[in-house]
């Protein structure tokens, strides 16, 4: 027989694990008809729930798309971060980071993500809060690997944060582009600009990034 602290704790972990299969659920709902087109009803059937049950781990539907677009953005930064106190010189670890951050395809589904939601967070004020917060941590990941280069003696660059600010308004532009343009915009000539742009940057020849 479980203690009552058990039972709680068992309860508490059964809360957590439904409210991830929850999360996960308005991800693909979300991904199939957008942001503006998902409701509560449609996040149940895909999950064989009630509304009501929905409701009860989140109060509104904005509730639970915030939830969901900021633990996928805290998953996403956490690959970064690792790639910033991984092993390896700070152009490597610049050149992962710009990897990382461009479309793996044009159906890459994090993208697709982000694309809606850059959409829909001009109207939502919730959903523009996620972005902003995801887009500055996104800028003091770029910001810290140029710095690491520079106080390595591998960087030149007088301002980090405004070449951190550049290159995060470059590739995010480069990415719609690929993502909408199938015809003049390859995937190998997005990482290709990403580079140009970023030994720029740092003060350096583009051909220092690994051939690929």
């Amino acid at each position: 027989m479980q203690s009552g602290e058990g039972a709680r704790g068992s309860r508490a972990d059964q809360a957590d694990q439904r409210r991830a299969e929850l999360l996960e659920a308005a991800r693909r709902v979300v991904l199939e008809r957008g942001l503006a087109g998902t409701r509560v009803a449609d996040i149940a059937r895909a999950t064989n729930v009630s509304g009501g049950l929905i409701h009860y781990h989140f109060a509104t539907k904005d509730d639970l798309i915030t939830e969901m677009l900021r633990s996928t953005t805290e998953s996403e930064i956490q690959r970064l971060r690792e790639i910033v106190e991984g092993p390896g010189t700070a152009v490597q670890r610049l050149d992962s980071v710009l990897r990382l951050c461009i479309p793996a395809s044009r159906d890459d589904q994090g993208w697709i993500l982000w694309l809606d939601a850059w959409a829909v967070g001009v109207r939502e004020e919730h959903v523009r809060t996620i972005l902003l917060e995801f887009e500055g941590a996104w800028i003091e990941i770029l910001r810290e690997v140029i710095m690491q280069g520079v106080t390595l003696g591998e960087f030149v660059c007088d301002d980090p944060q405004g070449a951190a600010e550049r290159l995060d308004g470059m590739l995010d532009g480069l990415a719609i582009r690929y993502t909408l343009d199938a015809g003049n915009m390859s995937r190998s000539r997005l990482l290709h600009h990403a580079r140009v742009a970023a030994a720029r940057e740092v003060g350096l020849d583009p051909s220092v990034f690994p051939v690929s």
